[in-house]
Parts: C-alpha cells; structure tokens; sequence
C-alpha cells in the first residue's frame, strides 16, 4: 500500500550546493606539545551555533536554510556530532524570503491552475438550481509552487554534537488563481464574463451578502486577485475581508467554505500582516473546526493555512496549542494507518499537514515535549515511513515530512525526555559505558569477558519495550533500522536521506550510555557503516554534514577501531579539498572528518597508518596550515589535532619522513 503523492523523476541523486560562510561551532583542539607523550583529546571550548542551508541550482531543487540551536552539553575527551534541529528560513542571494516551499525533485515552479471557478450552464434547469446558492462546476483545486526543501544543523561542545535537521519549512500554502479570463462564472440567473463586472471593494461586500452565490463569487475574485499581487492583498487586508472571511470558514454552505478558504490561502501568502490579522479574528479554532467536515478540497485549503502560519516562528505556540491533537487525530492516524492507498487529495491533505508538524517541531523544547507526548503522533509518523519505505515510495514528500519531524523531535533527546525514561536507558552498568572500548575491570577489550558483555548488550534491551509505543519509538533500537532502510532505499530525495542522518545523529551523540548503546545497534546489529560509505559519494554538502556527523559518532563508540579504520579512512580522505583553494567541501564537513579521523587515531595506530598510507598527510597539512577565514581556522585547529596525535606513534615516523613530512608539519605550537 503507498503513501503520499508521487515526486516527479530526477536524474540526480545529489545536488551541488553553492557554498556560503556560516557561523561554525567554535572548537579548541588541545595544545600539542613539543613532545607527543601523549595523545591529546579533542574538546570544544564552549557554546557555538551553526547556520546552514539548502540551496538549490537550475535543476528545480529548492533550498530552505536552517537556524539552529545550541544547547548547554557537556563534553567527554573525543567528539561526537551534535544534534541539531530542522526548521525554515530560506534565503535568497542573501534575502530573507518568506514563503519557500518544499522541493519537489526535478520540478520547476509553475503558474496558476487553469481551472475555473465554475463552468457555463448548458439549459435553464441547471440555472435553476443554482438559484439556491452553488455555484456548479468542479470545486477549487489547490494547484501549489514547488520550492526549497531544508535542512539545517547546529554544533556546541563537540564531545555532544548533534545532527542538522529541517527548521521550519517554505509552506506550499499559495493557491490557484481562481480564473484565467477563458472561462465564465455563473451566479444564479446572469452570465459575468470572468471578473470583469467586479472589483475589490465589492467582492468584500458580496462576502456579506444574503446570497451564498455572491459570497463565492467575492471570495473566488479575492482569491484571483490575491494569488500574486502584494496590492491586493493589502487593500483586502484594509477592507477588512479577513475576519468577513473567517466567519464564512463554517458556512452552512460547502461552496462558499471552500471558496473562503481557497481566498484566506492566498490572502496570507507571504504576507505577515494577513497572517496576524487571522490569528487575531480567531481563525484557528474556525479552521479546526472546518477540518472535521469530511471534504477533501476544504481540507486541503485549511491543512495548507495552517502549514503557511507554521512557517512563522512567533506563531509556532499558539499553533502547536490549538491545532496539534486535532490534526493528529483528525488527519495524520487515519491517514497514516489506512490499509487502503491514499487518493490523490489525501495525499495533499498529509502532506500539507505533516508539512505543519515538521514546522512546529523546530520550534523550541516547550512544542517538542507536547509533540512526543502527543498521543499517536510518533506512531503515526513511523508507521507511514515504514509502509512508504515497504511499497517503494521511499521518495515521497511525506515520507521526507515524517522523517524530518522525527529528526526534530530528536533534538536534544536524551536532556528533554522523563526522568523516569532518562533512568531507565541510563541503566545499572552506567560505568561499564562510560568509555567507548573501555577496560572493563582488569579485562582487556579481546578478552572474553568483554566480548561476552558486548553479546548482551546487543541482545538483550531490558530498558526498553518490546514492540515500541509513543515517543519511545525516538529512542528504540528498532528506530535504527527504520532510519537506515531510508538510506537504503531512498535514491533521489537527499532532503530525505539527509533527515535520517541526521536522525541518527541526534541519537547516537552525547556521552549518556544510551547513545552509545544505540551507536553499537547501528554497527554490528544493523551493519549499517556500508550503507553509510556508499552515501559518502555524494557532493551534497547538507547531506555530507549529517553522514560525516553520524559517522563522527560512530568512531568515537567504535569497540573495534582497528577494523573500522580499515574500511573507512580511505573513504572519509577522498572527500577532503586537495589544495586551499578548495571551497567544497565546507569548514564543518571538514571539521567532522577530522572527527572521525581523530577518533579512530586516538584508539588505533592502523588508523594513522592508513591516512599515511592513503596520502592523508598531503590533504591534512594543507588544511592545518590554511586560515584564511575564520570557519577555516577551525579546520586548520581540527586538522592539527589529527596530525598531533597521528604523531605519538614512533613507529610511524619513518613512513612519515618518506613521504616527505617533517616534525614542524605535525606539531605546531603556535596555536
């Protein structure tokens, strides 16, 4: 069975990103000694945030840039991406713009639809009937701009990094243009040659009128001339049509609601100030309420509103307040859960809705806790993911909705959930997880002992249900394999696979035991680092955060590092700038990358071989010696802190000095 609307083919699987300077977590890497006795932890030096974004080229990718959150974690000896959280904000050529929409791979952004309000009667009966008040004809078809999808990312301390999710998404909430000038409207017994006999001054009017045929045809003439004219919308604003509309939102006729709500649409379209005024005239509880009729077109209308208000941070609390249960319930468990395929319109309906979701997560701690509390919702999102992935509908813009919101309610996970919970996944052997490869007692990593520890860690999850429910699906072992079927099986939606990156990301980063525990779920349960590697090949730079930052934390929990160098050094190398003059990829991919090679040297010396090996130290000492910016200066202090210790092995310094590599290129005190 499938789920949500088809995407459009794309020939690309990745998309290059034009570059842009972002403000970088801040990072210090330990002082190097003259003397490499010993092998220097990598630390952070505190609180930083990262801005990033998606930026689409010629091919119909939109882009939708992310701000991001930083949060107050502390820091263990080796580092780990930092979750991150998904939300809107796209720019253009450095502009704020207000209403971006999602992409949709490979389509252009296309014009009004060409359907008309109603179509010409054809005998004097029909006429007739129409005198009660409906105007005949096909009903509104919301015909939506194709934008930017998002991702975004934020880093503090770096022992606590987390995955860059979505901010609030671009909403696709812009409607038809009613009319095209090729057809007629009918009211009642005269023939109006499109709009012409009208103008805004009595289409607000007609709103008021006794008739319900002239309420649709004022609000259809709004609609029309709001769908790309800034004017129109202001002088409706003055005209006061917005609350006029509003109380037609649960008119007793279903025309003049779909109408209504087809205009508020519109109406609202990047304009902040109709936005207010709907809030104001209390158009939410009206919009809720118009949600329970069961009609597609209307719902469509008022699930896209409500996504529109949502890409709007200061609206995101009320919203979440009033409008979250009743969507979950009303739209997002019976839609997600059906054993039949969704219609068309359905589609629309979930994903205009989940859209919604996706930007109310973004939002702040307070909205994400009433989200994972939320009853059905986290089922919900799974379940749809899970059945699209099954059916081969793994590209589906719902599915990216779903996982992205998942990826936001990620956030910060192990510091925002119930103590009881917290508790519990800390479990009774905190200590024995305190360190990834650690000593257990006077065993060594390869004894039995500790092999035997790590069977049951893999088996047995006592903390846990076993068939997951509400927000513990967030952090169930069974998330895991959920999230790495995406990467599997998603091949053209890097927005999709980017949020499941980032997803795993969030769960795996942090020093708590349980996000080791899931790190090693993903390794030798899942397998997943093949799935992992083979996403590497992308030039995606959003994505490459995410896989780079989940990888990162990977490496930290590694029990075996030996082997794990083995199968990824060569891999994480090649996507390093052969010389400074590289822009791609970005500082923080970089940064990342250090990460994982830093992890992996701290606890294996095959690790420092193979970057040798691999002509690592050619890429590693460019980067260390380039600080032409101040994003690049954090590289040059995380590249350091790989060729530092990558120095502590003795044996090592002859195939160093082959290659061609001084002890002034490993160690620089200058910093």
């Amino acid at each position: 069975m499938g789920y949500g609307y088809q995407t459009s083919q794309s020939t690309m699987r990745s998309v290059s990103r034009a570059q842009r300077d972002f403000d970088i977590m801040s990072m210090r890497s330990m002082q190097v000694n003259n003397s490499p006795a010993q092998i220097q932890p990598w630390v952070d030096d505190g609180e930083g945030s990262m801005i990033s974004d998606h930026y689409a080229g010629g091919d119909g990718y939109g882009y939708s840039q992310v701000r991001t959150v930083s949060s107050n974690a502390g820091g263990s000896a080796m580092g780990t991406m930092r979750r991150t959280l998904s939300g809107t904000l796209a720019s253009r050529s450095g502009d704020w713009q207000e209403e971006d929409q999602l992409y949709v791979n490979n389509v252009k952004p296309r014009g009004p639809a060409v359907r008309t309000l109603s179509r010409l009667n054809q005998n004097a009966s029909r006429q007739n009937r129409m005198s009660m008040g409906s105007v005949s004809g096909s009903s509104t078809i919301q015909q939506q701009k194709m934008g930017g999808g998002n991702s975004n990312g934020s880093y503090g301390s770096l022992p606590i990094t987390r995955a860059m999710s979505t901010m609030s998404l671009k909403s696709m909430t812009k409607g038809m243009d009613t009319f095209d000038g090729q057809e007629h409207i009918s009211v009642g017994g005269k023939i109006n040659d499109g709009f012409s006999d009208i103008d805004m001054h009595s289409a607000v009017e007609y709103l008021v009128a006794s008739d319900p045929a002239l309420q649709v045809l004022g609000a259809a003439y709004i609609q029309h001339e709001c769908y790309n004219s800034t004017d129109a919308k202001n002088q409706a604003h003055s005209l006061k049509a917005i609350p006029r509309l509003v109380k037609l939102f649960n008119y007793p006729n279903q025309e003049v609601q779909r109408y209504a709500t087809g205009a508020m649409r519109n109406l609202i379209y990047d304009n902040m100030q109709n936005k207010t005024a709907l809030i104001e005239e209390s158009g939410i509880p009206q919009l809720i309420e118009a949600l329970r009729e069961p009609d597609d077109e209307l719902r469509k209308n008022v699930t896209g509103i409500l996504w529109n208000l949502s890409s709007k941070d200061n609206l995101k609390d009320k919203l979440a307040s009033e409008t979250m249960s009743e969507l979950t319930e009303r739209v997002l468990v019976p839609l997600s859960q059906s054993d039949n395929q969704q219609s068309a319109s359905e589609s629309e309906i979930f994903y205009n809705t989940t859209g919604c979701l996706r930007n109310l997560s973004s939002v702040n701690e307070k909205v994400r806790q009433q989200m994972r509390e939320c009853r059905g919702l986290v089922d919900s999102l799974v379940s749809y993911i899970q059945r699209s992935v099954e059916t081969g509908k793994a590209e589906d813009k719902g599915v990216e909705n779903a996982v992205c919101t998942l990826r936001n309610l990620s956030f910060q996970l192990y510091t925002e959930i119930p103590p009881s919970a917290s508790m519990r996944l800390e479990g009774p052997s905190r200590r024995q997880d305190e360190g990834p490869g650690d000593v257990i007692g006077c065993f060594t990593p390869q004894s039995k002992k500790t092999k035997k520890k790590q069977v049951n860690d893999q088996l047995t999850f006592s903390e846990v249900a076993k068939d997951p429910k509400g927000m513990e699906w967030l952090w169930h072992p069974q998330i895991v394999s959920v999230y790495n079927r995406v990467l599997q099986r998603c091949e053209i939606n890097s927005s999709t696979r980017e949020a499941a990156a980032g997803a795993l990301q969030n769960i795996t980063a942090g020093d708590k035991r349980w996000a080791a525990v899931l790190s090693r779920v993903a390794m030798e349960q899942e397998r997943i680092l093949p799935t992992i590697l083979d996403n590497l090949r992308t030039n995606n730079d959003q994505e490459l955060r995410s896989l780079t930052g989940f990888l990162r934390n990977l490496s930290r929990y590694a029990r075996n590092k030996d082997d794990m160098a083995t199968k990824v050094v060569k891999n994480v190398l090649v996507k390093l700038p052969s010389d400074s003059s590289q822009t791609e990829p970005s500082s923080d991919v970089i940064i990342n990358i250090c990460g994982v090679l830093n992890n992996l040297v701290m606890g294996s010396s095959v690790a420092a071989r193979d970057i040798a090996f691999f002509d690592g130290l050619q890429k590693l000492v460019p980067i260390k010696n380039n600080r032409n910016s101040a994003s690049r200066e954090k590289a040059a202090k995380a590249a350091m802190t790989v060729l530092g210790n990558m120095y502590h092995y003795n044996k090592l310094h002859r195939d160093y000095k082959l290659k061609g590599f001084r002890k002034e290129d490993f160690i620089d005190t200058s910093i």
